[in-house]
């Protein structure tokens, strides 16, 4: 059987190089490429979806990097682009979750879970949180531990302390 054709490009930001990667109809990962682990989780992405990945520069790819360059410049606080990420039922509900979470608002781990309505289920939410293949698109820098500290963040505390910063400032200058 023949494997089907995932795209991917390299998009330069100003927090590092992040590798989108689609199909011709949706966004199905975009991490950091310093991110830990990058080459497993690309290669269970293409496992998963019996594909092959070739750095073609789609119009999907395209509108994806416009958005990011969009976001980044401030121009863009809600994003677009149709978002086909992979995950059991339970992290699909979680991103879905995570991506109702308006721009420039924080959220804890316990609220996210009351949210989906699974109260205790924190740590389900954390790791579904962690498990996120489409960074800054599925917000999930947006949500922080209870107690206020920053937690977790795949792709480096600096960056998510970056992203937290940048939507509160770009927030206060829509609002002043």
């Amino acid at each position: 059987m023949d494997k089907a054709q995932l795209n991917s490009a390299l998009i330069e930001t100003p927090i590092g190089q992040m590798i989108a990667i689609a199909s011709d109809d949706a966004l199905l990962f975009l991490k950091f490429t310093s991110s830990p682990k990058l080459d497993d989780e690309i290669s269970k992405l293409c496992r998963r979806q019996n594909a092959v990945i070739k750095e073609t520069l789609t119009p999907l790819l395209t509108s994806i990097k416009n958005e990011l360059t969009e976001y980044f410049k401030g121009k863009l606080c809600s994003f677009t682009i149709p978002l086909c990420p992979e995950g059991t039922e339970f992290q699909q509900h979680t991103w879905q979750s995570i991506s109702r979470i308006p721009f420039a608002t924080k959220t804890n781990y316990a609220e996210q879970s009351m949210t989906i309505g699974r109260k205790t289920a924190f740590r389900a939410v954390s790791n579904a949180n962690g498990a996120n293949p489409i960074a800054i698109i599925i917000p999930c820098h947006r949500i922080v531990r209870s107690n206020g500290d920053l937690g977790g963040y795949r792709g480096g505390l600096d960056r998510k302390k970056w992203l937290l910063n940048h939507e509160k400032n770009l927030n206060a200058e829509k609002n002043s």
